[in-house]
Parts: C-alpha cells; sequence; structure tokens
C-alpha cells in the first residue's frame, strides 16, 4: 500500500515532515512495537497501561519504520501523521492495508463474562454439520476448520494487525465464515474497529476485569459496542436471563433481527425440564413452538445455557434445528472447560476465574457428586487483576464445596500470599479451608483427600499450560500435572 493511498483515506489532524515526493513510498508492514518494527514499516505509537509508544517512535524509525502515526507531534526530524487516537487509527490503518477483509467474511462475534469459547466451538461445529467451511479466533488460539490444530495466540481477540491478517488468510483460504471470541478488552481498546460483524452473541455480563473498568457500568459500555455497531440485516442473540439483557437490547439499532434464549423467561428458544446425571445433561427445548428433546454429554447448567446460545445462533442463520441439535449431543465438550481428566476420584479441571464462573462449574461439580462423597476445590485468584472478586471467590467456595484448598494461579508481580490472604477474607470460618500457595503441592494436598466417591474439582487455568510468576513464566498444566499425581501416584 503507497502512502499516499493510506493519507488518503485515513483521519488526521496534521502531517509533519512528510514531502509530496515520499507519497509514492510502499508500505509494507504495521508495527506497533519498535522491536520488531522491519523495513519500510509504518510504527504505530500506542499508548498503553504502562508504556508509551511515542517513546520508542525514534528507534522504530532506525529500524526502518518510513513514518510514525502519533497522538502528539514529535520533536524529532521524522514522518510524522498526527491523529486524535492511535489505537483507533491502528484499526483503521490494519482494515486499509487488508483490503477490508472481514467484508468479505460471515463474521459472528461472541462476547460475555462466560461461555465464549464453549459457545464459539459449538457454532463452528454447526457451520460444518451444514457443509459450510467456518474458522474459528479465541482464547485457545484459531483454527480454521474443526479438525485443525490450535494456532497461538497472544490474546482472546488479537490486536488490529494481526486480525485483519487473519481475516485475510481465511479470505485466501475460501472460507466464508469466521466464530470469534470479542473480549471487553478488544472493544474498549479499538482491536475489532472497523470488523464487518454479520452477527453478535451475548452469553452472560458477571464481574470481571474491573481492574480495567473500574466499574460494571464501564464493562457493560465495552460490550455493547459489539452490538451497537450491528446494522440493517445482521442480528443479535441475547441472553434474556442475564439482568443486563435489556439494557443490550436497548443498544441494537431496530433494524437488527434480535433472538432471545434462557430458562427463566420467555424466550425464542428456551429449556426446560432440566436434569443431570453423569453422563451429562438433558433438557427439553421449545423452538418456535415445536419441542425437541436434548441429551448432551456435556454436564452443568452453563453447559444448558452454551446450547441454548449455539442454537439460538443456528435459528438466526436459517440451519436445520434437527441437524443443530444432533450435532450438539455428540459433543464433548472444550479443552479446559469442565473437562473431567480422571476418573476415581472424579478430578475435573475448569478455567473458571470468576465468581460466577465458579460458582457454575462448583454447582456442575456437586450435580455429580455422589451422596457419600465430597466435593473439594482448589483454586485461586490471578495477581495483578480485579483483587475485588477474591472474597467473594473464597465466600463460594466455603458455601459450595466441602473441602477449599487455596492456592496460586497466575500471581504475576503480586505476592502469591497477599493474593491468598484477600481471597480467605470471604470465608467464614477456615476450619475447612487448606492453605497452600504451591499449586503442584495444592493439587498433592486433594489427592490426599479424594477418596474414591469424591469430586475435585481444580479451577482457574483450565487450557493453559504455563504459570505466570513475578520474574518468570513457567509450564504449568493443570490437567497434566492431575493426571500425572492422581494416577501416577
Amino acid at each position: 500500500m503507497k502512502l499516499e493511498t493510506l493519507i488518503d483515506n485515513i483521519e488526521y489532524i496534521e502531517l509533519v515532515n512528510i514531502n509530496k515526493d515520499e507519497f509514492c513510498t510502499e508500505i509494507e508492514g504495521i508495527s506497533y512495537n519498535s522491536k520488531r518494527t522491519a523495513q519500510d514499516d509504518i510504527f504505530i505509537c500506542l499508548t498503553g497501561e504502562h508504556v508509551d509508544g511515542h517513546e520508542y517512535a525514534e528507534e522504530a524509525i532506525q529500524n526502518g519504520a518510513c513514518l510514525c502515526v502519533v497522538e502528539r507531534r514529535l520533536n524529532l526530524q521524522i514522518p510524522q501523521i498526527v491523529v486524535q487516537n492511535t489505537s483507533e487509527s491502528l484499526a483503521q490503518i490494519a482494515d486499509l492495508f487488508y483490503s477490508s477483509p472481514s467484508s468479505k467474511l460471515n463474521l459472528i462475534g461472541v462476547t460475555g463474562t462466560n461461555g465464549k469459547t464453549t459457545v464459539t466451538h459449538l457454532i463452528q461445529r454447526l457451520y460444518e454439520a451444514e457443509g459450510q467451511r467456518c474458522a474459528i479466533i479465541g482464547t485457545l488460539g484459531h483454527k480454521f476448520f474443526v479438525k485443525d490444530t490450535y494456532h497461538d495466540a497472544k490474546h482472546t481477540t488479537p490486536q488490529a494487525p494481526e486480525l485483519q491478517k487473519l481475516f485475510y488468510e481465511i479470505n485466501e483460504k475460501n472460507i466464508p465464515n469466521v466464530v470469534m471470541e470479542v473480549s471487553s478488552h478488544a472493544l474498549a481498546q479499538h482491536r475489532v474497529d472497523y470488523c464487518d460483524f454479520n452477527g453478535a452473541i451475548l452469553t452472560n455480563l458477571t464481574q470481571d476485569h474491573l481492574d480495567f473498568h473500574i466499574t460494571m457500568h464501564n464493562y457493560f459500555l465495552a460490550k455493547a459496542k459489539l452490538f451497537e455497531n450491528l446494522c440493517v440485516d445482521d442480528f443479535a442473540v441475547i441472553n434474556n436471563d442475564d439482568a443486563y439483557a435489556d439494557q443490550f437490547k436497548e443498544r441494537i439499532d431496530s433494524k437488527v433481527h434480535i433472538y432471545t434464549y434462557g430458562i427463566n423467561k420467555d424466550a425464542d428458544v428456551r429449556a426446560f425440564n432440566i436434569s443431570f446425571n453423569n453422563n451429562g445433561a438433558s433438557f427439553v427445548c421449545v423452538i418456535n413452538g415445536k419441542e425437541y428433546v436434548v441429551n448432551l454429554e456435556m454436564n452443568g447448567m452453563f453447559s444448558v445455557y452454551n446450547v441454548l446460545a449455539a442454537l439460538t445462533a443456528a435459528l438466526a442463520l436459517g440451519f436445520d434445528i434437527k441437524n443443530s441439535i444432533k450435532t450438539l449431543e455428540h459433543i464433548k465438550g472444550v479443552a479446559g472447560r469442565f473437562e473431567i481428566v480422571v476418573n476415581k476420584p472424579t478430578v475435573i479441571v475448569d478455567y473458571a476465574h470468576t465468581p460466577d464462573g465458579l460458582e457454575n462449574v462448583l454447582k456442575a461439580a456437586r450435580e455429580i457428586t455422589p451422596e457419600n462423597g465430597h466435593l473439594i476445590c482448589v483454586f485461586g485468584c490471578g495477581g495483578d487483576r480485579d483483587a475485588t472478586k477474591r472474597p467473594k471467590m473464597g465466600a463460594i467456595a466455603e458455601r459450595l464445596a466441602d473441602k477449599a484448598i487455596v492456592t496460586s494461579d497466575n500471581p504475576r508481580s503480586e505476592d502469591p500470599q497477599q493474593i491468598i490472604t484477600d481471597i480467605l477474607a470471604g470465608f467464614k470460618s477456615v476450619s475447612n479451608v487448606i492453605v497452600e500457595p504451591d499449586r503442584e503441592l495444592a493439587i498433592r494436598e486433594a489427592y490426599k483427600l479424594a477418596n474414591v466417591n469424591d469430586v475435585v474439582l481444580v479451577a482457574g487455568k483450565g487450557h493453559e499450560d504455563y504459570q505466570i510468576l513475578a520474574d518468570k513464566t513457567i509450564h504449568f498444566d493443570d490437567r497434566e500435572k492431575v493426571r500425572e499425581i492422581f494416577i501416577g501416584g
């Protein structure tokens, strides 16, 4: 892309140190990390929580950048485009550089506090059951088709240049459909600006990321952006049982088709007569006045909600409902989401790292705990994240588990003991609590406690195969450790 094309198509305040004869410069790439900047890249000076990209503009030019996009004029003799907001400009430039690839795709975004990963995977399977190819983007990485291996991703929703490049690659592979997780951070930080969504799905909205958003209202406003940008003939799928459902509906244009799902309230897709056993969940589903019996291999009320979200998307997309139900009935789940890793005792690994998430999985674990068995919960909370949820998670563990083992999750730069102290503040009594900051030793404590009829939930990390410490990141996979300890002894 030529510099002239960029200048003609983006909004800017002024051009600095750019001559007309430079307009023919060919831009070879987009960079926002000075150390990874290559020859003839355009360098975007992002202003982040901890780092200001403007301080690295000179280094980017030395590494080959042909110009910098800035929010303030720099006292440097380098080509500059001054814009109002570099994060917004990054998204606009990325979309322009890759020729608006999302406009050529049928793109569905899934947002919410919990359930995003599972719902995207279910929808990908539904597309393939309809004979359509569908790529997936999210927490586990991205896959171009169901049987593809995951390609690593640093974020649930990639930064704009990586995301637009991925859309471009999906187009190149002639894959017409994409379902992706859209995080609140991505929405607030403009990563998905200029993405042409055809549909948006809300799973739920409960407390998380308040270290970033500060208030639940700000958190809601970030999520709502996904729905506000839908246009005529697009569709929105809303969890009608969620406390924020009506507020989301109010943000949606009247020309957008709204579909609802739920259990407690009337909805387009509704489940009742719900039951659980060791094999999964069963319920009756009403869709457009017709009743369907659904028998899942997945367990827990959260799985019922996830399946309802996927079925409602199938309804919105015009899929064959009977075929969609049959497909969903044969799905065992997603890696690290209520994943039964060991039997006798039953040991479950789950990604739950929010109060609502922990409550949901503990309730699901209780459903499959025998009458003569006990429920043991191993969990911690991440460092450098919302500290107000820690005592809430402690209270939930005390109320729903027979024994709690409090440990470290990803402590990051915080003192693990301080995080644990915050969690313990939520307990009325610590008589049924074991404190073990070392996560491996905490799992070993569960092994010592557990009898054959007990259920052990190891929560917080799920699919993650690492642990982030203050000075380093180490390999740590809850599933590997559980198998090593409970099977190896």
